[in-house]
């Protein structure tokens, strides 16, 4: 597939943070392990439907100490509406217990420390250092990876290959606004089924349609 160059690139990173200036996560959480727990739970489920059960979990069990006494089948009580409740909450489990044992009940700011944490791949390791922490990251989620093949940002065939590539491409004091704004357009505009193509923010950029509207001197 068609990739975009460095004035087409500029362009549409440029329109991506015009169009979507306030985005962010979508997450509600109020703690780094919180919001870890919720990146946990988010693998295959909507944001939202991650939103709906986690109240009642972190009112239950608001931080590592209180997470690491509920039992497996607590923790499924409070999130069986979404899917892989089991394994999710045999995750959520281990993990509490062993940030406390290790960690004194802190998630620590060190990718590999991160991907040694039950059910934290590298997606939710870059997540959580950068929400959490403010590491420059880019976390290709399906969103991501999409819009980033389709738009012509890069040419991957799997998602590491796509970060790694992104990461090569897009200004490093970008990465994290330019993620969140990836993310809010493929959810609200580019869909994987039925993108809204006409009205686009990117419409005459994006190398989906091959058009090449835009007078960028090229």
């Amino acid at each position: 597939m068609a990739k975009l160059n460095k004035k087409q690139v500029e362009e549409v990173v440029r329109l991506l943070l015009l169009e979507y200036p306030e985005a962010g996560c979508e997450l509600k959480f109020g703690s780094n392990f919180q919001l870890l727990v919720s990146v946990v739970l988010s693998a295959q489920t909507t944001d939202a439907g991650v939103n709906r059960v986690t109240p009642q979990l972190f009112e239950k069990a608001p931080d590592t100490f209180a997470m690491s006494e509920l039992s497996e089948e607590d923790i499924q009580e409070f999130i069986k509406s979404i899917g892989m409740y089991r394994t999710k909450a045999a995750h959520i489990s281990k993990l509490s217990k062993i940030l406390v044992d290790k960690y004194n009940g802190e998630v620590p700011d060190d990718y590999e420390k991160l991907i040694e944490l039950p059910g934290v791949g590298r997606k939710t390791a870059n997540v959580v250092l950068a929400e959490a922490f403010g590491v420059p990251r880019i976390a290709v989620d399906t969103h991501v990876f999409r819009l980033a093949n389709r738009i012509g940002f890069v040419a991957e065939k799997d998602v590491n290959a796509t970060e790694e590539a992104l990461m090569k491409l897009l200004p490093k004091e970008l990465w994290i606004k330019i993620h969140h704004a990836m993310i809010w357009h493929g959810r609200r505009v580019c869909s994987a089924a039925r993108p809204a193509c006409a009205g686009c923010c990117l419409e005459g950029l994006c190398k989906r349609n091959g058009l090449q509207k835009r007078s960028l001197g090229v």
